[in-house]
């Protein structure tokens, strides 16, 4: 918790593009998310391919870490993961776009939504959104999507926006496939 701000104190705040879809919102990150990231992420399930230790996050320091990486990422490049809400509710989904950590494969979008929203095809439609925006955004002429060989549920995603298998690559001591979306066959309509 924050102690109380003095009168006339200025906190520098980042404000970054919002993307909006039929149904959802891709932002910057608020202090709000974080705790409703790290809850996405005690579920096994999903820490099993999105956290580094592929270890369900069980303290809110450790999630706050995994908040701050992400926020940090916007501070440090400009860009990052969004926080993704739905525009009608305003509920947490999850978080998806570029990422681009040092050592990492590739310029990569990346998707990771709470385990109670999947099958809505948020994913493939928040994905779509910051795939659009990193094209617009970036001299790049793809974007490559990490998926240990295990996650059906993201190879369903990738095959949905017209990424095919290019490589495979180590991150974390593991084994993933690099999923390719290349800019001169994008539509963001596939």
């Amino acid at each position: 918790m924050m102690p109380p701000v003095k009168p006339g104190a200025v906190f520098g705040k980042f404000h970054g593009p919002v993307i909006e879809t039929e149904r959802l919102s891709l932002r910057p990150w608020r202090a709000s998310d974080v705790a409703l990231n790290t809850r996405m992420l005690s579920d096994p399930c999903t820490a099993r391919f999105i956290t580094p230790d592929r270890k369900a996050v069980t303290e809110e320091l450790v999630g706050w870490r995994n908040a701050a990486i992400i926020s940090g990422h916007w501070a440090l490049h400009g860009f990052g993961m969004f926080a993704v809400e739905e525009r009608s509710s305003g509920q947490y989904v999850g978080r998806v776009g570029p990422w681009f950590p040092p050592t990492w494969p590739g310029f990569e979008v990346g998707w990771g939504i709470a385990k109670e929203l999947r099958g809505r095809g948020y994913a493939v439609e928040a994905a779509r959104a910051a795939i659009d925006w990193v094209f617009s955004t970036f001299e790049i002429d793809h974007v490559i999507h990490c998926i240990h060989p295990e996650n059906r549920a993201s190879q369903a995603v990738a095959r949905r926006l017209g990424a095919a298998i290019e490589r495979q690559a180590q991150m974390s001591g593991e084994t993933v496939d690099i999923w390719v979306t290349r800019c001169d066959a994008w539509s963001g309509k596939n």
